[in-house]
């Protein structure tokens, strides 16, 4: 199929109304096979504006007289107004723009038609491997390897090829014990704590069943996890489901380690949230965010009643959970839900971050989301599908990654020093996850992006956002390496709203944006300063 048989009419004259703070812009509206583009026409000055139309997740057109409205609303959470010249022009752009935001092909997609300026295709895909963060943890423990049991994806199809695994269970072992979770995804490490010689680990839940199903293997692994530790280690099993849904799991084939056949192991229930539950947390808080007229006592109570700050709360701490159990009381974690592609990774990836001070580095941020939620298998292409405003009924889609992001906001905000990285990453890899030029968040797996080949004919996020010029918007100027663990407090005073997101487009910047940007012109100023000052000669 060619985009040109999805366009009705390629251009028209149109007025956008970008947002409440910016001036409307007039020129020649453009439809191509992936951007809508408006050229603004004399005596204007302004530069071309352009849309990646896989942003938009719904559209909405009236018609009055003899021209029309169309009004996108965007996955970052902008909405915007066309006014358009002709009925006709209105109704054809309106339909080419559903037509071509809704490509579910990967394939067609702009990353694989994006070619940048001053950026090479391989380019930071070598950045971020699992023999990467393997080499840090052989520097500090022998007791662990990696295996590439899973090379050709069969074992499980999303883990990548390369796993962390205990140097004690061979790969026979690790086939066993993947046939008996949900999905292949059997218990490997994610992060190993060296003060305490403790790990984090994650998988997805055992196939116990109603029969309570035993595998030897799989009970081998985790016994070989804690003879890995230090003597006398014992282990914590976090799970994110109620006991009750647990239960009911057990039913349906799914269900939960016995105590008898996991000897050192304690099970913990800390139920998450997720799948539609979240998504329409998540659009109800958008709804509110977006009401203008609404007195104190209605957002108040909107703010509430969409539970969005519950979810980062029990989020942060069930990450504090996992992260004190390692840390104070020197045990093993191992976190899992259901399928553990979802708020198992939310856990880990946050229990990381409150311990590991690499972790909170610009790379080390970069190499965790890649590692903890691509490789690891976050489906992104089935939960980012659409944002906030989409008119569907939500299938697959849950923001539990924007969730991740709003946590990780809430640490820099009470940690304003030890994270290397500001609020500007957070809203690019939020941007970016739902539409991108770049191929990094392309796909449900690594063996499905290995299938699309993303990784040789797309471009890597990373190798965009670590261009010197992006530096500046990401970079947090008064960052100090802070050695020690972050813990947040989760009291309801303490959480904030997220309001450089879900209030992005509709208020003024607020006075911290601009004492951030002053921070920055001082902190220039001075390296320029030290630059300048003439060196002793000897």
């Amino acid at each position: 199929m060619e985009f040109s048989e999805l366009i009705r009419t390629g251009r028209a004259q149109a007025e956008l109304l970008p947002g409440p703070e910016e001036p409307p812009l007039r020129g020649t509206l453009c439809v191509t096979g992936h951007h809508l583009l408006l050229s603004p026409g004399p005596p204007s000055t302004a530069d071309l504006w352009l849309l990646l139309l896989r942003s938009v997740d719904s559209i909405e057109k009236r018609v009055a007289g003899d021209s029309g409205t169309i009004t996108l609303r965007c996955k970052d959470l902008r909405v915007l107004q066309l006014d358009i010249e002709g009925v006709e022009a209105t109704l054809d752009i309106a339909r080419s723009i559903e037509a071509l935001s809704s490509l579910e092909s990967v394939i067609t997609s702009f990353p694989f038609f994006y070619r940048p300026k001053g950026l090479r295709l391989g380019d930071a895909w070598h950045f971020h491997p699992p023999e990467c963060y393997y080499k840090r943890v052989a520097r500090e423990t022998n007791a662990w390897r990696l295996s590439e049991v899973n090379q050709d994806f069969s074992l499980c199809p999303s883990y990548p090829r390369a796993v962390i695994v205990p140097r004690a269970v061979d790969d026979d072992a690790l086939a066993r014990s993947a046939r008996f979770r949900q999905g292949g995804r059997f218990p490997v490490l994610c992060y190993h704590h060296a003060p305490s010689g403790t790990v984090l680990l994650r998988s997805s839940q055992p196939l116990t069943g109603p029969q309570k199903r035993r595998c030897a293997e799989d009970e081998d692994l985790l016994r070989a996890v804690l003879a890995g530790a230090h003597p006398g280690a014992r282990g914590f099993i976090v799970d994110t489901r109620s006991a009750q849904a647990a239960k009911q799991a057990r039913m349906t084939g799914g269900g939960t380690e016995a105590k008898a056949a996991y000897p050192g192991w304690k099970r913990l229930h800390r139920p998450l949230e997720r799948g539609r539950a979240l998504q329409e947390s998540f659009v109800r808080l958008v709804e509110a965010c977006g009401d203008p007229e609404q007195s104190m006592d209605r957002w108040l109570s909107r703010l509430e009643g969409c539970r969005w700050l519950a979810h980062v709360k029990e989020a942060l701490s069930t990450a504090c959970l996992a992260a004190q159990g390692m840390e104070r009381e020197g045990a093993c974690i191992l976190v899992h839900g259901a399928e553990g592609r979802d708020s198992t990774l939310l856990v880990t990836s946050l229990a990381q971050l409150i311990l590991d001070p690499l972790s909170r580095t610009i790379t080390g941020f970069q190499e965790l989301v890649e590692r903890e939620w691509i490789q690891a298998g976050h489906p992104f292409q089935l939960r980012c599908a659409h944002s906030a405003f989409s008119h569907a009924r939500p299938k697959h889609e849950a923001p539990t990654f924007l969730l991740f992001l709003d946590c990780v906001w809430q640490l820099g905000r009470q940690f304003p020093l030890s994270l290397e990285f500001g609020e500007g990453l957070l809203l690019a890899l939020f941007e970016h996850a739902y539409a991108s030029p770049f191929g990094t968040f392309l796909c449900n797996s690594e063996k499905e992006r290995c299938l699309c080949e993303v990784r040789t004919r797309t471009h890597s996020l990373w190798s965009g956002l670590n261009q010197l010029k992006e530096q500046r918007k990401l970079r947090n100027p008064l960052y100090v390496l802070n050695p020690l663990a972050i813990w947040p407090s989760v009291e309801p005073q303490s959480l904030r709203l997220w309001q450089g997101l879900f209030l992005r487009w509709t208020r003024p910047p607020e006075s911290s944006e601009v004492a951030w940007e002053k921070v920055w012109q001082i902190v220039t100023e001075r390296e320029k300063t030290k630059g300048s000052q003439p060196t002793a000669s000897t």
